[in-house]
């Protein structure tokens, strides 16, 4: 049984189509980066699995069952924008949130005490929200949204005002949830995180599909058609006509080839030229780089 499916569902607002015959289906389990530029749809699809908002056509299904009040209950939501209140302190506001998810007052309070230590958030239990830096807010939002443990856990912009330091911590208790058996639903600008912790894609452009499935075989199936160069001396070379796009970097290069080329050629062509070449290695595209051209090609 999927974690969430979703078939032909299509939402609009007046005369925009915000989502248009999206179908989608997350295993149980996984992690799956749902991605796509602002404005593309992702934030209305998570909407309507929470149940939300209702979609115009089509038919999502969480664990198994018609999305609705009830299986809203075992999801648990951070949204990108915050939605704590400001005047509540801050364990008060995380043993609030949890019992409204049918915690125990004592059970919240527990569980609320461990979370707040882990984030090293406990000489804050007792300030009110507003007095809190937005890092620290995230940390509480991202605190009421996982502290009931449901079973599937949608994530929109979790790593927003955190330092990498704190962003790393996010990332190990995701992968622990996951590794528990937690689906994970990851909406993200930082490819670099769903690189590294995603199962599987869903990209989304102008409210439709344009790419979707196993993260590793989307990239497999782009070839290794970049070479990143670290050298010292003339960069002539990288004008030869194999090469279709150059981007710099403070240690060397990486060139986009063009389809068909031979590397050796950018290898030889180096040498030619008189580089000194120190690193030279054959690359699958990073997830950026596939996100860039499938957003600007629909």
């Amino acid at each position: 049984m999927d974690a969430i499916a979703l078939e032909n569902v299509t939402k609009s607002y007046d005369s925009v189509t915000a989502v248009s015959g999206v179908n989608l289906r997350v295993r149980q389990g996984a992690v799956l980066g749902l991605l796509g530029p602002n404005g593309a749809g992702k934030t209305t699809t998570i909407r309507m699995v929470m149940n939300i908002l209702v979609p115009d056509e089509g038919s999502i299904l969480v664990l198994g069952q018609p999305v609705s009040d009830k299986t809203r209950d075992s999801v648990g939501y951070l949204p990108e924008e915050r939605g704590l209140y400001p005047r509540m302190k801050v364990r008060s506001l995380i043993v609030f949130f949890a019992a409204l998810h049918g915690l125990s007052e004592d059970e919240a309070d527990r569980r609320a005490r461990e979370w707040l230590e882990r984030f090293e958030l406990s000489e804050w239990s007792e300030k009110k929200m507003v007095d809190l830096s937005k890092g620290m807010q995230q940390k509480v939002q991202f605190i009421t949204a996982v502290l009931h443990r449901p079973p599937i856990v949608i994530l929109d912009e979790p790593f927003s005002g955190l330092d990498p330091v704190n962003a790393a911590t996010v990332k190990d208790i995701m992968l622990e949830m996951r590794d528990q058996g937690s689906t994970i639903i990851l909406s993200t600008h930082r490819m670099e995180q769903v690189e590294k912790m995603c199962d599987s894609i869903c990209l989304i452009n102008h409210g439709r599909s344009v790419l979707d499935g196993d993260l590793r075989a989307i990239k497999q199936s782009y070839g290794k058609n970049t070479v990143h160069v670290e050298f010292t001396g003339p960069d002539s070379f990288l004008t030869h006509p194999a090469i279709a796009a150059v981007d710099r970097f403070a240690t060397g290069v990486e060139a986009k080839l063009k389809p068909g080329a031979d590397p050796q050629e950018i290898l030889k062509a180096a040498v030619q030229a008189g580089a000194q070449i120190t690193r030279f290695e054959l690359l699958e595209p990073s997830l950026n780089e596939i996100f860039i051209e499938k957003t600007a090609r629909a």
